[in-house]
């Protein structure tokens, strides 16, 4: 198969001349080929061979033939020369169309709710993409562990990522289930939590998340105690669900056990809204197609709309 050469300067200077040349048995051959005058293959190749340290062909007025360490080059150089075009290919095709591995750092509580119900059909419209969700309520560095993208709250993104909007804000709301409540006074100000069994969040720093609410203009900050620590929503969910003690969690996880009656809501005057949920990634200029594909799909399924955060750079 006829590759689309030309004349590349630095490690692999004069190899594709090499190649052109010893295919052809021919100089003025081998530049046509590869859109050059003659000299400059010639140069390309005494150049290669003042670099390997041997001649590479033998060369008469009727005939040009490789030396024993010009076939050798040749027969280690031709295999690797094609696999470094096909390489390239691959990686152009991936940079062209909607193709190849996509990552995503995740923490478990937005899997079922905004994840789940487009997966199938993002993998049915998107056949070329392996989509590879890492759900994990660390905070991942996404250049050093290989990740496309990851999806947090907004509040816990760096001002230096590009952020696009996937949920519009919500409250966090604290929930209790109908047993916790019925043997004890609902809490009615924030105050009153120091009585009650809180379900707290571990962030990836280690710390212990505090309890955020707002009352007023003013942000309020409770430090609260309680028989569970976890580093998840959908765990403390789980065990508010099963009568452990209140927990604050994002109402959209929240929801549907509210709905269904297995939750209810206390303080809710005094809930805070959450900035919602967005996928973030490093820099504007690196998002290939695979990441612009899954980008616009979660929106076109959610409704949602883009919001950028400007780099401090």
């Amino acid at each position: 198969m006829k590759q689309n050469f030309t004349v590349r300067h630095g490690a692999l200077d004069g190899v594709e001349a090499f190649l052109s040349v010893a295919k052809h048995r021919n100089f003025r051959k081998a530049a046509a080929e590869l859109g050059v005058t003659p000299s400059a293959i010639s140069q390309a190749v005494r150049t290669l061979e003042a670099r390997v340290g041997a001649a590479l062909f033998t060369r008469t007025t009727r005939s040009v033939g490789l030396t024993e360490a010009g076939e050798r080059f040749f027969a280690r150089a031709r295999p690797a020369f094609e696999e470094l075009i096909a390489a390239s290919e691959i990686a152009r095709g991936i940079g062209q169309r909607p193709a190849g591995l996509l990552r995503l750092s995740v923490p478990p509580a937005v899997v079922p709710t905004l994840l789940e119900p487009m997966i199938a059909s993002f993998c049915q419209a998107y056949p070329e993409i392996e989509l590879e969700i890492v759900a994990s309520g660390e905070l991942a560095d996404l250049a050093a562990e290989g990740f496309d993208a990851g999806i947090r709250l907004g509040d816990l993104i760096a001002a230096d990522m590009v952020a696009v909007r996937l949920t519009p804000p919500f409250p966090m709301v604290v929930v209790g289930s109908p047993d916790y409540l019925r043997d004890r006074t609902a809490p009615e100000r924030i105050e009153d939590l120091r009585h009650h069994a809180c379900l707290r969040l571990r962030r990836s720093n280690g710390s212990v998340a505090p309890w955020r609410f707002a009352k007023g203009n003013k942000a309020i900050e409770a430090i609260v105690s309680g028989p569970l620590i976890a580093h998840d929503y959908p765990t403390l969910l789980g065990a508010a669900i099963q009568g452990a003690g209140l927990a604050q969690v994002p109402s959209p996880i929240a929801g549907p056990a509210i709905a269904d009656g297995r939750l209810e809501t206390v303080l809710s005057a005094f809930a805070v809204t959450s900035p919602g949920v967005f996928l973030y990634y490093p820099e504007r200029h690196q998002v290939l197609p695979k990441l612009r594909a899954f980008i616009d799909h979660i929106r076109s399924q959610g409704g949602t709309e883009a919001s950028r955060k400007r780099s401090r750079e």
